[in-house]
């Protein structure tokens, strides 16, 4: 029987910097009843407030929520109150490089758009997050960017030539997400390990990107069960399944 059960959020849980709607909100809570829950995406922490944690019901069981910002770079618990346990910070030197091969694969592509909302690239501490049509594009044009992923494929093939010593994932509908080496949604799925005391293979793992250079395939390569879906609405389907299955914990 799994113990815990990880999410991806954009396009898992919620579309992209959208919040959970009702139904998920709901179907997380009685999760939570019954397991162990951990959330981990490439957004910041104000992100997981936003879109996950304003919306859950006052009933919603905290404490048996791990919330992993920054593809697991970051981790916080709640304890009475939501507590950072770590971050893995990049230096002022590593954003300096980040930024400038990030602007020179979009340039050298000629993905750089003309009009954005909000900032391309976004410093979140321990990633630097490009977004191809800025941090706060409307979902729709989002959607029609680069539904492949062909574009940010390109943009990555040069990355990993300039940023050889860190790990660069494709994510969202537009993002591409570098961190520090080894430091990934499979470090996340180890943190959760190491810190719940809950093996890999008791873990199940949803996402939309579980595929190789998608920012949610490390947490398969780390050992956890991961099952693939299109979108939230099927992330919910699963979940009732689930939830069906299981008994409420003491």
């Amino acid at each position: 029987m799994k113990q815990l059960f990880v999410f991806d959020l954009d396009g898992t849980l919620a579309p992209s910097k959208s919040t959970v709607d009702a139904e998920m909100s709901k179907l997380l809570a009685l999760l939570l009843q019954k397991a162990q829950v951990a959330i981990i995406s490439g957004g910041a922490w104000s992100q997981f407030e936003k879109q996950v944690l304003s919306q859950l019901p006052e009933t919603a069981i905290r404490s048996r929520l791990s919330i992993l910002p920054t593809c697991g770079t970051q981790f916080y618990v709640y304890e009475h109150s939501w507590k950072k346990l770590y971050a893995e910070d990049f230096t002022a030197a590593e954003k300096e490089q980040i930024i400038a091969a990030l602007k020179k694969a979009g340039a050298a592509t000629g993905y750089t758009p003309s009009h954005t909302w909000g900032d391309i690239i976004e410093d979140r501490g321990s990633q630097i997050t490009y977004s191809g049509l800025g941090q706060q594009a409307p979902l729709a044009e989002k959607e029609k960017w680069d539904p492949d992923f062909k574009k940010r494929q390109q943009m990555k093939v040069l990355l990993d030539k300039d940023l050889d010593k860190f790990s660069v994932h494709l994510g969202g509908t537009t993002s591409i997400d570098v961190t520090k080496p080894g430091i990934d949604k499979a470090y996340g799925i180890g943190k959760l390990r190491d810190i719940l005391h809950i093996p890999t293979e008791a873990m199940l793992f949803m996402g939309d990107a579980i595929f190789p250079g998608g920012n949610d395939y490390p947490a398969k390569e780390a050992g956890a069960q991961a099952i693939p879906v299109r979108d939230p609405e099927e992330t919910k389907r699963v979940v009732e399944a689930i939830t069906a299955c299981l008994p409420d914990l003491p």
